[in-house]
C-alpha cells in the first residue's frame, strides 16, 4: 500500500510541476505539451534499465541446483517403478 501512495504522490507532484510550467510560460508552450511524452519515454527507459541491472545481478544458486537434480533423479526412479518410460539418462 505504501508503494501505491508513493507512486500517486509522485504523479501528483509531476502533474503540479507540469501545470505550473503551463501557467508560468517559462518554457515555450509547444515544448511544455511534450513533457508528458518525455516522462513516459523516460519511465520506459528507466524500466528497461532496471530489468537489465536485475538480469546482470541475477544470483546463481548452486545449492538449489543440486537439490533440483536430486528431485529429478527421485522422480525418474519413482516413475520407473510405476512402469512409466521416462526416457534415457
Amino acid at each position: 500500500m505504501k508503494h501505491i501512495i508513493k507512486i500517486l504522490s509522485l504523479l501528483v507532484a509531476i502533474s503540479a510541476f507540469w501545470i505550473g510550467l503551463l501557467q508560468a510560460a517559462i518554457v515555450p508552450r509547444s515544448h511544455t505539451w511534450l513533457l508528458p511524452v518525455y516522462f513516459v519515454v523516460s519511465l520506459g527507459c528507466y524500466g528497461l534499465l532496471m530489468v537489465g541491472v536485475g538480469l546482470m545481478q541475477f544470483p546463481t544458486c548452486p545449492q538449489e541446483a543440486v537439490l533440483l537434480q536430486k528431485d529429478i533423479t527421485e522422480a525418474k526412479d519413482y516413475f520407473k517403478h510405476k512402469g512409466v518410460d521416462v526416457g534415457s539418462d
